[in-house]
């Protein structure tokens, strides 16, 4: 695969512009160079392919219309808790400098490819959550709106030893355009020895907006992170889940949750590496596809030579509610260690005919027997999450989606 062209607006004044408005100090700047330089090679991020099919056409974006570096505007609300410091980015690098230099760019590398490059270069809004040591955090939210054409986010949680914090963050569309969007969220999760971390994340953008998003833990000793994902809006969404288990006793669960009609487009992936001995990871995920709509789902666990006594799990299930949906599942284990238990599955299928001949034959309305069907095929996911405001605003638009 070649290089994408790069847009014509997107230059070294560019960048230097969007780093000296936020008076930026001298480590960042370099870093969003390096990044645009680089996106000279980098390719778009792999995507499955099966026998004569990519199911995702990241090729066909046109960030030329869809990227105005200059022209970025989010209205963003963040609560904090007791303890914790939840600040912009700018507030962040003068509050907690070195933590900040430190972090960033750790567990992503801003040239990874060539979207977390542009993310990286361009990025101009986001959250530092940084947890001190000791400290336990329940209630912090980030409720972002998007109100420009493009929108690059980048949000980074630093636990400290035997910390805890549980972190919902949403993202939905503001002002209406005619125009096509483009949102970019990178989050990296620094977990610390015995720190907790939960992470929940709702996406609801506008149905005109192209979404990529990448969000990666770097799992210290006896830490945990667990990562609730739910994915509802824009028109293609590319969302990669990651949990990389790198301390002894690390432990991690992704669960997912997707519900698309339309013409929408889901790349929904959860993976995990297990590269220390006694880790732990639970993959679960959820989705249901109504008219055109498609997806496709990869989940990976990797075990390492060096991960004695591996515990990881994986499920996925696709539900369709339409003959002109289309969904394909590649679930993947890849084991170098034998003592290791693990197993994985998915299944793609639509509403079972005897349930909804069932119901419909105890005088529940078809349409409203098929939502009852759907609303108790998400409850696996929707049990596995802890945090009641997450579960209840899913289900809301879970609802409302059905309506």
């Amino acid at each position: 695969m070649s290089a994408v062209q790069l847009p014509a607006n997107l230059t070294e004044e560019t960048v230097r512009e969007i780093s000296e408005r936020r008076s930026e100090p001298e480590w960042l700047l370099e870093t969003r160079l390096e990044a645009l330089e680089a996106l000279e090679t980098l390719e778009l991020p792999d995507v499955i392919q099966t026998p004569g099919r990519r199911w995702t056409n990241l090729d066909a974006l046109d960030f030329e219309s869809l990227v105005d570096p200059l022209d970025q505007a989010d209205e963003t609300t963040r609560v904090s808790d007791e303890g914790v410091d939840v600040l912009t980015f700018t507030e962040a690098i003068e509050a907690h400098p070195d933590r900040v230099e430190s972090a960033f760019g750790s567990t992503i590398d801003p040239e990874e490819n060539y979207l977390t490059a542009l993310s990286a270069a361009l990025f101009t809004t986001g959250t530092v959550v940084y947890v001190p040591e000791g400290v336990d955090a329940e209630d912090v939210t980030i409720r972002a709106e998007m109100n420009s054409r493009s929108l690059f986010s980048h949000t980074l949680v630093i636990t400290e030893q035997s910390s805890s914090v549980t972190i919902l963050e949403s993202i939905e569309s503001g002002v209406e355009t005619d125009d096509a969007r483009y949102f970019s969220n990178l989050v990296e999760i620094d977990a610390g020895e015995n720190s907790y971390v939960q992470y929940g994340s709702l996406q609801n953008l506008a149905e005109d907006t192209y979404s990529y998003s990448l969000k990666r833990a770097d799992v210290g000793t006896y830490a945990t992170v667990n990562w609730i994902e739910g994915n509802l809006g824009s028109r293609l969404t590319r969302s990669d889940v990651e949990s990389e288990l790198n301390g002894d006793s690390a432990e991690t669960k992704i669960v997912g949750a997707f519900f698309g009609h339309g013409d929408q487009h889901f790349d929904v992936n959860a993976r995990v590496w297990h590269q220390a001995e006694n880790t732990t990871a639970d993959l679960v995920t959820r989705g249901v596809l109504d008219e055109e709509a498609r997806s496709v789902y990869e989940g990976v666990q990797d075990v390492g030579r060096d991960a004695w006594n591996t515990s990881s799990y994986q499920r996925e299930n696709t539900l369709m509610l339409s003959d002109d949906s289309e969904a394909d599942a590649s679930p993947k284990l890849i084991i170098h260690n034998h003592d290791t238990e693990a197993s994985h599955s998915a299944t793609v299928g639509q509403v079972d005919q005897e349930d909804l001949f069932y119901m419909v034959s105890r005088a529940i309305q078809p349409e409203k027997a098929r939502n009852m069907l759907v609303e108790g095929f998400f409850v696996p996911v929707l049990d596995e999450i802890e945090v009641e405001e997450f579960r209840e605003d899913l289900e809301a638009l879970i609802a409302a989606r059905l309506r």
